[in-house]
């Protein structure tokens, strides 16, 4: 499902079953992130699919990447294999207005 930012957020702050997956590559991770983000990213093709397929598919999940398209990409993969709840942050991480987390 593709959720403003503000309903993303919303959404996000009243839910305690919840996680938020970070899409993105490396590289773009570097630059910054939504906090206490899972980090898998979509480029791994196969491998993501792997690592998504262990998550615990009771669980909210909050996409995200740069802008949009990979994590609606990565919202249709999950749907397929079991996950019920996904949610697409539109205008992703370019337009953010949250806060940030950096690596140290």
């Amino acid at each position: 499902m593709d959720l403003s930012q503000k309903d993303w957020t919303e959404k996000l702050s009243q839910d305690n079953n919840s996680v938020v997956l970070d899409v993105r590559t490396q590289e773009e991770v570097d630059e910054g992130s939504i906090p206490n983000a899972l980090h898998i990213d979509i480029y791994k093709g196969q491998g993501f699919i792997y690592e998504v397929d262990q998550l615990d598919k009771s669980k909210s999940y909050y996409v995200y990447c740069k802008a949009g398209g990979r994590s609606a990409q990565a919202c249709a993969i999950m749907n397929q294999l079991g996950f019920k709840n996904t949610y697409n942050l539109v205008g992703g991480f370019s337009e953010w207005q949250g806060e940030v987390a950096y690596k140290e």
